[in-house]
């Protein structure tokens, strides 16, 4: 027995995010996301004394 794999019922589903003209998921994270990383790289710059406060 093999089994058979199944087309999705909505077109949606798998469709490519370029395709269909979406926006980027999760702005309001990916944002967040980034302000944390910009504060990591600005409390490991001070660590090792690339900026002196």
């Amino acid at each position: 027995m093999t089994a058979q794999a199944k087309k999705p019922t909505n077109p949606k589903v798998g469709a490519e995010v370029a395709q269909t003209g979406a926006k980027a998921p999760f702005p309001f994270r990916t944002g967040i996301s980034l302000f944390l990383l910009a504060g990591n790289f600005l409390i490991a710059a001070i660590y090792f004394h690339l900026v002196n406060f």
